[in-house]
């Protein structure tokens, strides 16, 4: 069955090239002898949404020219409204299957395919991915996008020559550093994750190629950027903290980390959650992927999230997704390879930026220039909450909790602080970067001027 699954990455029957030479000539709204000095009508790779066609721009330059399948559009609609009818159907006749949340994960593929259609989204991926790697020591090469011949049906791009991954011989018979090649690919995963919140999230064999030409240092060229994963500041703190206290086998803190972070039901025992994982995880330490049964470790997952009502997170479903295409690759390159060897030491980097005085620093130059924009506006935040205060103060509309914990003489100590505190928190409306002791002293200071303007 993945063989079969496995065709659709880029050898799918090819539709006629007379129809996407015209979709490319109606898009750009000139013969394609214009546009292109040469172009083949033979395409390189067909899949299962989209096919590519060599092509030589006026100039010399070697390009890729993908467009989209007809009615393409169509199709996918058609097919995603028979998935959520029976995600529907099943997450009202099945209750214990809620827990996957089978209708958002569908909402996700839906806004995840129909991004994919759109090839000017994909052109603006490839150039922000492109932007993120510039100057990077890791070796990841995403080819430049020629955007005056890009449209929202038509995407032109520079072509590469790697060597498809996926052909493991030819990159023995280059003599091609696998092992070398197979770590990148891991850090690779997790620069893009954790550094820049941004990742490539269709990394099957299809869309890398590798360049050979210095066999100790392969770089990675990647394609198709139709389908990108970000992750929001608290699920990528979140997943850090899980992978990073994982490799390190502290399983109370996966527990921990999992309950904090809603994954899991707040009145979970910590002690079982975390004897639970330990034997999950434990008998896949200190192995090589050779040697690691995923099929075994999966059922034991199922298992132990079932016992604990562990919910499905669609937000994380392209990440998951793209770990286990990494897991792949590294599996077909190099089968010695040690995971958590390699991916540990980049976590602990990470952490160490996110967190300490250095990560503090950091944070405050970054906020800097937005304190300074929003400090004008701080004695006119201060003035409103003064007279909101002080007027519902005088019309007796206090809060009822206040209001009948003690006599109204008394509300003028740390009830007005917590009001106060709590006013000018939405009115500057902190976001979760802004230092919470910053806020916090601020409010603080306030309350107290209300509650000295009150006694008065």
């Amino acid at each position: 069955m993945a063989d079969a699954l496995a065709l659709l990455q880029d050898k799918v029957a090819p539709f006629d090239s007379a129809l996407a030479k015209q979709a490319i000539e109606n898009a750009l709204g000139l013969p394609i002898d214009e546009a292109f000095h040469s172009f083949s009508l033979t395409p390189l790779a067909s899949a299962s949404i989209a096919q590519a066609h060599a092509a030589e721009l006026p100039d010399g330059r070697q390009v890729v020219v993908k467009v989209l399948r007809p009615n393409i559009e169509a199709k996918i609609r058609q097919d995603i409204a028979v998935m959520e009818w029976i995600a529907k159907i099943i997450e009202r006749f099945a209750p214990h299957t809620r827990r996957f949340h089978p209708v958002a994960v569908v909402e996700e593929i839906r806004s995840t395919l129909l991004d994919e259609l759109d090839l000017m989204r994909e052109a603006a991926n490839a150039s922000q991915l492109k932007r993120n790697f510039t100057d990077s020591d890791h070796y990841l090469y995403v080819p430049e996008v020629h955007w005056p011949l890009c449209r929202k049906n038509v995407l032109v791009t520079e072509r590469i020559f790697g060597i498809p991954i996926a052909q493991v011989d030819r990159l023995k018979a280059e003599h091609v550093n696998l092992k070398v090649l197979a770590e990148q690919g891991v850090e690779i995963f997790f620069t893009q994750v954790f550094r820049d919140c941004f990742f490539h999230a269709d990394m099957h064999p299809g869309n890398i190629f590798v360049d050979a030409r210095n066999p100790d240092k392969p770089i990675y060229c990647a394609v198709d950027f139709g389908i990108m994963g970000t992750l929001n500041a608290e699920d990528q703190h979140y997943l850090a903290a899980n992978f990073l206290a994982f490799f390190k086998r502290d399983y109370t803190k996966v527990a921990q980390l999992h309950v904090e972070s809603g994954w899991v039901p707040p009145d979970t025992r910590i002690d079982a959650f975390e004897s639970a994982i330990r034997t999950v995880c434990e008998p896949i330490f200190e192995k090589p992927l050779k040697e690691i049964s995923f099929a075994q470790t999966l059922v034991r997952l199922f298992q132990t999230a079932r016992r604990f009502n562990m919910e499905v997170q669609p937000q994380l479903l392209l990440l998951q997704k793209t770990l286990l295409s990494v897991e792949g690759l590294g599996r077909q390159l190099y089968p010695d390879l040690d995971l958590w060897h390699t991916a540990k030491p980049f976590l602990e980097k990470w952490m160490r930026s996110q967190v300490g005085f250095k990560a503090l620093l950091s944070g405050i130059k970054q906020r800097a220039p937005i304190w300074a924009a929003k400090f004008p506006e701080l004695p006119d935040a201060a003035y409103d909450a003064l007279q909101y205060v002080h007027r519902q103060a005088i019309k007796d509309k206090i809060n009822p909790y206040l209001q009948t914990a003690e006599p109204r003489q008394n509300h003028n100590g740390s009830g007005w602080i917590f009001i106060s505190l709590a006013a000018i928190t939405a009115i500057i409306n902190p976001t979760p970067d802004l230092p919470g002791w910053l806020w916090l002293v601020a409010g603080t200071s306030l309350g107290a001027g209300i509650a000295l303007l009150l006694k008065k």
